[in-house]
């Protein structure tokens, strides 16, 4: 799929037209055309010069309104963001709501096209991309992708961005999402515990399983899981245990609707490892009741050992984990020695995701906030207050802040170099996510074996594939 950069310019100059904002991404264009709406023409509203100290048009005294997630990385970051564009637009007022129950309360918005001008769509409540997408809901980001960024007025904001950064959010090759985190998935445990118990983190599934059952002889649950809010966390390790014994191309296959792809032979093993954990004890009792962020305080108040989760994990927990836990990132280990990719391989994604919708009051003002963010000095600031890094490149390179998570988080994503893969159904397929959370909270809780949760979720992606009325996706 071509980049941003890459796009011919009369391609370019259509995605804008059809966007309504002919003009804002080409250095000294003149006037720019009106905001766009859900059908993609352009109101009747006033327009705005571009310059090169404000490419995307902006109207300086335009109010902005923005909604973020106020889950595992806090509003306070979104607040050096807000001062940032305050600097530039002083004339501005800008509005910042912290929310965490995304979808009951912007939901309505969009549905009355009264939306926020920015909306961070993340949390376990966000609003399924593929179907702001299909509605029409949301403002395709060419314009701020071909714009200057802030640092350097040669450089693109689409060439500032780690590779790979927007696969998840393009859609018939527009980019109609900004996640804004790079973020790792796999296992997190206390280093000092760890240290305590002579146990290191092992390379190899079996070694995993006899290491839980010497987290279970000491009177801990080896394995905490927040089942009625996240069990689809564990969707990362059995899908990374899938990936690195059976290649990309096992993951590939489910995202593209293969026939036949949930019960390929890597998948079968690696539902066959998890549900294994069930059936002999592994998981903290009771874990199948238990909210994300109940299961996660079980975690580092020292009754489970393990976690699986994303690079989130530490700032989300600040404030409950006691002095001392060093929370460590474990890769996924390898689930026997006929592996495809090495066990540094790492399940990672962009992930906390801003959209603009496309009836957003102040458009123009969401684009630039977005460019805002993606300055270094705006990306620094967040990995500083998060200790989770951002899909800037070089920002902050080399620094853990003192945090153990984040200097382990970085060397996993060293480590890992090329070898990293993720998943795209959940966004593409709504349905087929939903069905999947339903279906791994079953394996986890042992209320279904590996062949029965294999079969529901064939079953379910049969189903979407025959749909003509879904739009499918391909990659």
């Amino acid at each position: 799929m071509l980049s941003n950069s890459q796009i011919p310019e009369a391609s370019r100059r259509q995605v804008l037209r059809a966007a309504g904002l002919i003009g804002l991404a080409v250095p000294g264009a003149g006037l720019l055309a009106g905001c766009a709406t859900t059908s993609g023409a352009a109101s009747p509203a006033e327009t705005w010069a571009a310059s090169a100290g404000n490419p995307l048009g902006v109207d300086a005294t335009a109010p902005l309104d923005v909604v973020i997630f106020d889950g595992g990385y806090g509003d306070t970051f979104c607040k050096y963001d807000v001062s940032l564009y305050a600097k530039q637009f002083p004339k501005a007022k800008t509005a910042l709501n912290g929310i965490q129950d995304i979808e009951s309360q912007m939901q309505p918005l969009f549905v009355a096209d009264t939306p926020p001008d920015v909306l961070d769509n993340s949390g376990a409540s966000a609003i399924p991309l593929a179907t702001l997408v299909a509605d029409g809901q949301l403002a395709d980001l060419a314009p701020l992708l071909a714009a200057p960024s802030l640092d350097d007025q040669s450089t693109t904001v689409a060439d500032t961005l780690l590779p790979g950064a927007l696969t998840a959010v393009q859609f018939s090759g527009k980019t109609m999402a900004l996640p804004y985190v790079y973020t790792a998935y796999g296992f997190w445990y206390s280093a000092s515990l760890f240290r305590q118990n002579g146990w290191t983190w092992p390379t190899e599934w079996s070694a995993l399983v006899a290491l839980a059952a010497e987290i279970k002889a000491k009177g801990l649950a080896p394995f905490s899981y927040g089942g009625t809010t996240a069990p689809d966390y564990w969707l990362r390790p059995l899908f990374s245990l899938a990936v690195k014994q059976g290649g990309d191309q096992a993951i590939i296959d489910i995202d593209n609707l293969k026939s036949g792809a949930w019960l390929s032979e890597p998948m079968v093993n690696a539902a066959k490892a998890v549900a294994a954990l069930a059936s002999n004890g592994s998981f903290l009792a009771g874990s199948s009741g238990l909210s994300h962020t109940q299961a996660q305080t079980a975690w580092v108040k020292g009754q489970a050992g393990i976690y699986a989760s994303g690079s989130w994990i530490e700032n989300e927990m600040k404030g409950i984990t006691p002095a001392g836990f060093d929370m460590t990132f474990g890769a996924v280990p390898l689930l026997d020695g006929t592996n495809q990719l090495p066990v540094t391989a790492l399940s990672a994604a962009a992930s906390e995701t801003y959209l603009v919708p496309a009836q957003a009051k102040n458009l123009r003002g969401g684009l630039e906030y977005l460019r805002t963010m993606l300055s270094k000095d705006a990306a620094t600031e967040f990995t500083s207050l998060t200790h989770a890094p951002t899909i800037v490149k070089g920002a902050a390179a080399g620094q853990s802040f003192g945090s153990t998570a984040l200097a382990s988080t970085n060397a996993a994503i060293t480590a890992a170099g090329a070898n990293t893969f993720t998943y795209l159904y959940t966004g593409w397929y709504p349905t087929l996510a939903k069905t999947g959370k339903t279906q791994i909270a079953n394996l986890l809780a042992g209320r279904s074996s590996a062949e029965t949760f294999l079969n529901a979720m064939q079953s379910a992606a049969d189903s979407v594939a025959a749909d003509s009325s879904v739009a499918k996706h391909h990659r």
